[in-house]
């Protein structure tokens, strides 16, 4: 079972997060010039939510790592960086209303429904797009995204994954679920 149903993280367990998220702050520095780590710390000790979700990222696979500070906010910007879609969020579907619509062979989780339990929000296709600039990640997997109002009225939503150095946005029914298709997230700290 994933942290994602932990009611907190024991101060072990906070600490052995905050390692490693700070070596991986320090392995990737590429991802985030201008940003201290001090800071960063400063944040995640003052907010044990955004440490659980965090927790809730890296257990699922996602190898959190800050990627910015949003302009308006301050806050620091946390995405899955996993070179492929997190192992632990993989054959989802995108949402309640599509796992319902299957009548069999129903997945055992949605995509919106893990992110809501883990606290994060699903990149949008200008997040997945700005993370493709920082490597190249879903070169064998693929990612759901946040999906427009009116592709999803119309039962459908949209994935992208990265083939031939470019970054693809596709469309599947939203009931879909594949093996190597799961979703990345975003955490504002």
């Amino acid at each position: 079972m994933t942290s994602i149903n932990k009611k907190e993280l024991s101060a072990e367990q906070s600490d052995g997060l905050i390692n490693v998220l700070k070596n991986r702050f320090e392995k990737n520095m590429s991802r985030h010039k201008t940003i201290k780590w001090e800071d960063v710390l400063s944040r995640l000790k003052s907010n044990p939510v955004k440490l659980m979700a965090l927790d809730a990222m890296e257990e699922t696979g996602g190898e959190p790592d800050v990627v910015g500070q949003d302009e308006k906010t301050g806050e620091y910007l946390f995405y899955d960086c996993s070179a492929e879609s997190p192992k632990g969020r993989r054959s989802v579907c995108y949402d309640r209303a599509a796992w319902e619509s299957r009548k069999e062979h129903k997945p055992e989780n949605t995509a919106m429904d893990m992110a809501a339990e883990m606290g994060v929000e699903i990149l949008t296709e200008a997040e997945y797009r700005f993370m493709q600039t920082l490597g190249e990640f879903d070169t064998k997997t693929s990612s759901w995204i946040a999906t427009p109002p009116e592709i999803r009225k119309l039962k459908g939503a949209v994935f992208c994954d990265r083939r031939y150095n470019t970054v693809f946005l596709y469309h599947n029914g939203a009931e879909s679920y594949y093996a190597a298709r799961g979703f990345r997230a975003v955490l504002k700290v």
